[in-house]
């Protein structure tokens, strides 16, 4: 992994003293406006979650960290060991550069099928974040079915895309992606 680290950045533990960083990060405006959550969250708030899944055996969250700099939260949740799948999810800082997204979902993808040895990894996406449904569709992923009018937002119900990738399908497209990112690196 070492060319992966030194083009794409890691993932890594996240430290006590960034959970403020991550919290104004998730409460930036257009990360909050693509979350099921979407109201500003206190301190008080974002600590008390934090206490409850830093150690929770179904949930990973790591910080994502490119040249020195953290720059996004990448998390595991609904880890189940025994049928070997998972949901995910992720957000950039604000200022994060262009394609940072790009390579939080290729260093998530190969510690999901790599480290945690998953069948299947999955994830929600609001409908109207196309920008997200389509960079997930990139590394492969497929829509696997549209919960119609699931979730309410500003009164409104809007459809929310449910979207999957196998172990196969990331290893048969990893080649390919691992390129793709190498050359957008300049490398």
């Amino acid at each position: 992994m070492g060319i992966e680290m030194e083009l794409f950045g890691q993932l890594r533990d996240i430290h006590a003293d960034e959970l403020e960083l991550m919290l104004s990060w998730r409460n930036a405006p257009a990360v909050r406006a693509n979350m099921y959550t979407r109201h500003e969250i206190s301190l008080k708030e974002h600590l008390a979650w934090w206490e409850r899944v830093a150690n929770r055996a179904d949930q990973k969250y790591f910080m994502y960290e490119i040249e020195g700099k953290p720059t996004g939260v990448v998390a595991f949740n609904e880890i189940s060991i025994s049928d070997a799948i998972s949901s995910w999810a992720f957000y950039a800082a604000p200022d994060a550069p262009k394609g940072t997204g790009s390579k939080m979902e290729f260093l998530a993808l190969d510690y999901a099928f790599d480290k945690m040895c998953l069948h299947k990894l999955s994830c929600e996406v609001l409908a109207f974040n196309s920008a997200v449904i389509k960079l997930h569709q990139k590394f492969n992923f497929q829509v696997e079915g549209v919960l119609r009018e699931h979730h309410r937002v500003e009164g409104k119900f809007v459809d929310v895309y449910r979207l999957g990738i196998l172990d196969r399908e990331w290893e048969a497209h990893r080649s390919f992606m691992r390129e793709k990112l190498t050359k957008l690196s300049g490398r």
